[in-house]
């Protein structure tokens, strides 16, 4: 009798089992079949001025007969092209994509199946990396719709479908390996990781659950030492970018709400001191003259834990609560000051319109200097480098605009390769590899071996002859 109660209990529990577990999924051809026609390749190309000179030899760095010969250099232009990935979310031809592929593109080329359609910009958002295009035809497409990415589950399936490389129509397979991943790409980082394989090209396109719907755009991978994937790749949450993208299509640009402040994490000591029960909230480091906050009377050192309604659980949590608040409302905010809970009623500005976000877009401007004992034009590699070439974060370097046709690094180096080393020497700066080759010249030294990153993000050694 006890046996049969066993196998009764074990049948009860497979039972069980069978009705709660999700199904593996013994294909994909399905669904891959379904969205591929709303997955777009996109190229496009960007004008690069260069200089040639008509005389086919060179002189060494420092030599007089540089100077001389310089007014014979010509301009020239040359036409640079990238691929990356996107997907339709409108019958009218509307496409999504990260901000980093189109940036800075003359033309811009989109890919639907075997047609190519010309597309201009709607609006884009450099904080988040999403851009939306608008196709200039009067075809009709079929759009994929977003899910609900916050109920996207650690080890749920998920497809990504891009162009990866230039190989465009690739679908891969993965599943979600984490959540609320901050890998400080952006100001909002809160990433989907996915191992579904996501390589160069794939920047832009769509992550999708086995529903078919966008649960994210993928944006970046980690690949330490190599271009290719390694099984770590970040998704921007379909509900993050969706309020954006809505904000692009309705007026062009995004309008988030503002509260200006900086802030800092709540650590356990500091919450020990300020008497809080756990560490939780934002610390507000600094308050920014004439912002809401200010005009609010908040202060240094006040924590913030509580705002419009929504608790603060992380210094985090609230950049992107008050982002997706509505400029102009009345919010009211709880604040921890001198181990006292109080409150404040601000009216909440736009980031866009603040001194804080004209101060950011200065400092993205990319200034080029001259290179002169080399005959190179270089500029700092920026943030918005590392994460369009999946670069490491920690790498450093410049990279080259312009080589005129007198460089002795001429018919060894392009433009957008990034030197990184000289004489394996870390390159931090422009004003450091001045500095470097400088020394070189100075002692004498009749080569140079330059580490370069090329424009297929392939880590090189050159040998150069330099006097």
């Amino acid at each position: 009798m006890k046996f049969i109660k066993n196998i009764i209990l074990v049948l009860i529990f497979l039972n069980f089992s069978l009705v709660y577990a999700k199904p593996v999924p013994e294909s994909f051809a399905d669904l891959a079949d379904k969205l591929m026609p709303s997955v777009v390749n996109i190229s496009t190309t960007q004008t690069v001025r260069t200089t040639n000179n008509q005389f086919p030899f060179q002189f060494p760095p420092g030599s007089p007969f540089g100077e001389m010969f310089k007014d014979f250099e010509r301009p020239t232009e040359r036409k640079a092209s990238s691929l990356g990935s996107g997907f339709i979310i409108k019958k009218s031809g509307i496409v999504v994509t990260n901000n980093h592929v189109i940036s800075g593109a003359d033309d811009i080329l989109v890919r639907v199946g075997e047609k190519e359609f010309k597309a201009k910009v709607i609006g884009a958002d450099p904080y988040m990396d999403i851009a939306v295009l608008q196709m200039e035809t009067k075809e009709k497409f079929v759009p994929v719709s977003f899910g609900d990415s916050d109920k996207a589950r650690v080890g749920d399936w998920a497809v990504a479908i891009g162009n990866p490389f230039g190989l465009g129509g690739t679908v891969t397979a993965g599943i979600i390996s984490a959540r609320n991943r901050d890998i400080n790409l952006t100001r909002y980082d809160d990433f989907i990781q996915t191992d579904a394989s996501i390589n160069q090209g794939n920047s832009g396109g769509p992550l999708f659950n086995l529903k078919g719907e966008v649960i994210g755009i993928n944006t970046a991978i980690i690949a330490p030492g190599q271009s290719g994937s390694i099984g770590i790749g970040f998704a921007i949450p379909a509900n993050a970018a969706s309020n954006v993208i809505e904000q692009l299509i309705k007026f062009g640009e995004t309008k988030r709400g503002w509260l200006g402040v900086r802030i800092q994490e709540v650590t356990k000591e500091i919450a020990e001191v300020e008497k809080l029960k756990k560490a939780h909230g934002a610390l507000v480091a600094s308050v920014g003259e004439n912002s809401p906050a200010d005009k609010a009377g908040v202060k240094a050192g006040d924590i913030i834990l509580n705002f419009d309604g929504k608790k603060i659980d992380t210094m985090r949590t609230l950049p992107k609560i008050v982002a997706n608040t509505e400029v102009g409302k009345s919010v009211e905010i709880e604040i921890w000051r001198n181990k006292k809970l109080i409150s404040k009623r601000l009216i909440l500005g736009r980031l866009e319109s603040s001194e804080e976000f004209k101060d950011k877009k200065t400092k993205v401007v990319k200034k080029e200097e001259d290179v002169d004992s080399l005959k190179i034009t270089v500029r700092e590699i920026t943030d918005e480098d590392i994460s369009s070439r999946n670069l490491e974060k920690k790498i450093t370097g410049v990279l080259i605009t312009d080589i005129s046709s007198r460089s002795p690094l001429a018919n060894l180096l392009s433009v957008n390769d990034i030197i990184i080393e000289i004489q394996k020497t870390q390159i931090k700066s422009i004003a450091d590899l001045k500095r470097k080759v400088e020394n070189i010249f100075k002692k004498g030294e009749k080569t140079l071996l330059i580490t370069v990153i090329n424009k297929n993000n392939q880590r090189r050694y050159l040998g150069v002859k330099i006097n």
